[in-house]
């Protein structure tokens, strides 16, 4: 079964060269039972190493059931230690924080070998410990916890069983049963090695190898078989090494949820960096796409294809002008916009002031705009309620008033305002009609507003002879530019400007200051985004520092999985499970903080926001992809680890 012929191994501790093995040859057959013995030192622990596949020799050759082992891939060696292969260990190896029948049951996380979590149970009994199953290791003794470490071995049907050291830590009683134990096993037709110091322990078996200084000095075969022949080695090419399937998935996700609630509080301290970040992600997205869609609100409420005249400033190039040189608009301006610009399809002149209103025993001071019947098509402002007036009530100036929504709930609370009288500074005014819902603007109210019929206001409310401001709607939005400038030359020719004067008016175009607020709006978005994602990558460099530190503290875990035959690919795919269990775990508790943080900003502050499911979609990719990301190194600095140096590790 196993074939050594001149095997060397040599170690590199600091600048010293040890060679533990120096041409070791040896031959076992099927079904013996081997003791290797010597001193501290003499090499036998690491030739037990090189037998099990824990370590690689620097050269001879090693056959193990007629397969070279230095030409088998790591992915095969793995799976020969998990099927073909058992291990005994003298400080037990056993997974602290795990079960008895957890513990005798790892093993068929990597292959099965025919067997099922029922032969974990099985195994726990014919080794005497039925009613210790569900005992972690602080809560068995010495003997037990052997007993527990060599039913895991015996889970897989192993055809052949290392121990090194099987009874270095137990009393005598202890040792005797574990004694009789193995001989029972290798009785069963196991191939059984172990290696010990106890000549007593040495006596049981039916051959003894004797090492000192890397060499073998003797090799005495003390008794015959035992009269029962040896199960038949398993062939190294029967293991499958294929990918994770759905099955070793699911124990895999298992396994790290059972890893990470083991250790409570440093999982919640990782998944809090992914929480505040996630939770962030959706707070600021919340916020950017509800000031996006209040911005879009607000353009969309001041018409398309608009350009507005107003009066210029009262300084030019930071000199006060004298009074009466800033240029007044007229309402023959306005006509003459509308009727001599072709591109021209509406025009709305407005005036504008502050209003005393009052209904009953209620006041309220508000914004009182006169304007024509034009101005509720250019500026979006249809009434959702009665109607607007019309260009007969602008002609009478009629005492009739289109009112904004925030005038109604001062004044009329619950209740209809159509038909209502009111008084405007004292002025009453009949209700006709209730202005659509505008929000709130960063300088002003939208809604905090009242129309009324221009000549009823410049005439009647107001005594305005000029108008505030012209509101102009152009046919096409490609126009706007040309349109612009042509108004312009208008009021330049019919107020006689010179050139000094040109700039006591203005006419802005309002798709320039839509897309400026549009681009401001994108702005801050992404802004926000950046900063809620810098949250994330903290949180990620924290779930990379804690694997890391996992990494440290489970080493010799990791090599005890690795010695029942995990592969490179199982520890990978463990740890980096393990980072994304985190992630997701702390991005659904982010998602879930990030709600409510969303609703407090809406119902507390009355910012706009709005939660969508793209959103908590890419937090929870996100999410997924921090822990993935900065899992990796840990988890591939997990698996590159050699098994024996890992169990070695202290």
């Amino acid at each position: 079964m196993i074939e050594l012929s001149g095997v060397h191994k040599t170690y590199q501790m600091g600048d010293i060269e040890v060679r533990a093995l120096r041409g070791v040859s040896l031959t076992i057959e099927p079904g013996e039972f081997v003791a290797i013995m010597g001193p501290s030192g003499s090499g036998k622990s690491t030739l037990m190493h090189v037998l099990g596949l824990l370590d690689v020799p620097d050269g001879g050759s090693y056959r193990l059931a007629g397969r070279e082992i230095s030409r088998l891939s790591e992915d095969e060696l793995a799976a020969v230690r998990s099927r073909t292969i058992g291990f005994v260990f003298q400080q037990f190896n056993l997974l602290p924080r795990t079960t008895a029948i957890e513990n005798v049951a790892m093993p068929l996380l990597y292959s099965s070998n025919g067997s099922t979590p029922a032969t974990a149970d099985t195994l726990l009994r014919d080794v005497g410990l039925g009613e210790r199953m569900t005992h972690r290791p602080n809560q068995l003794s010495g003997g037990q916890q052997q007993r527990v470490a060599i039913a895991r071995a015996l889970i897989n049907h192993p055809q052949l069983i290392f121990a090194d050291e099987p009874t270095g830590n137990l009393d005598s009683s202890s040792a005797q049963d574990i004694m009789v134990l193995l001989q029972t096993l290798n009785q069963r037709g196991i191939t059984l090695v172990i290696v010990t110091h106890e000549p007593d322990v040495a006596a049981k078996a039916q051959r003894i190898i004797r090492m000192r200084d890397g060499v073998i000095q003797s090799d005495e075969r003390v008794g015959g078989p035992f009269g029962v022949s040896a199960a038949p080695a398993a062939s190294v090419a029967e293991v499958p090494t294929g990918h994770l399937t759905a099955r070793e998935l699911r124990a895999h996700v298992r396994q790290a949820v059972r890893a990470l609630m083991a250790n409570r509080v440093r999982t919640i301290l990782s998944m809090l960096g992914i929480l505040i970040g996630v939770a962030a992600v959706v707070a600021m997205l919340a916020l950017g796409s509800g000031a996006r869609e209040s911005i879009e609100t607000q353009l969309a409420s001041m018409g398309s294809n608009l350009l507005v005249v107003r009066p210029g400033s009262r300084q030019v190039r930071g000199v006060a002008l004298e009074a009466g040189a800033v240029t007044r608009l007229t309402l023959e301006d306005a006509v003459q916009i509308g009727r001599t610009i072709p591109t021209v399809t509406q025009v709305a002149p407005t005036v504008s002031g502050r209003g005393q209103v009052g209904f009953g025993n209620k006041n309220w001071s508000t914004q009182v705009q006169g304007t024509t019947p034009e101005f509720a098509a250019i500026r979006a402002a249809m009434p959702v309620v009665g109607r607007f007036f019309t260009e007969e009530e602008e002609r009478m100036r009629a005492r009739v008033a289109v009112v904004g929504q925030t005038v109604v709930r001062e004044l009329f609370g619950d209740a209809n305002p159509l038909g209502e009288s009111m008084t405007i500074n004292r002025v009453p005014f009949q209700v006709i009609g209730v202005l659509p819902e505008k929000g709130a603007t960063t300088w002003r109210d939208q809604d905090d507003v009242i129309v009324i019929p221009l000549s009823t206001a410049m005439r009647r409310l107001l005594g305005k002879d000029y108008v505030d401001s012209i509101d102009v709607e152009v046919s096409e939005a490609s126009q706007l530019e040309a349109t612009q400038d042509a108004i312009e030359a208008l009021i330049i020719r019919e107020h006689r400007l010179p050139p000094a004067r040109q700039e006591t008016f203005e006419v802005r175009n309002m798709a320039e200051i839509q897309a400026a607020l549009s681009e401001t709006s994108r702005t801050m978005s992404w802004l926000l985004a950046s900063i809620a994602a810098i949250s994330l990558l903290v949180g990620g460099i924290g779930i990379m520092n804690i694997m890391l530190v996992s990494v440290t503290e489970r080493t010799r875990e990791i090599g005890l999985r690795k010695a029942v035959g995990a592969r490179r690919r199982d520890i990978l795919a463990q740890f980096l499970i393990e980072a994304v269990v985190i992630s997701l775990a702390g991005g659904m508790a982010g998602i879930l903080l990030g709600w409510m943080i969303t609703l407090g900003m809406a119902m507390l502050a009355g910012w706009a926001t709005t939660l969508s499911f793209w959103s908590i979609a890419l937090a929870v990719s996100f999410s997924a992809g921090v822990g993935i990301a900065f899992g990796f190194w840990p988890a591939r600095k997990a698996a590159a680890l050699n098994p024996i140096d890992a169990l070695r590790y202290e």
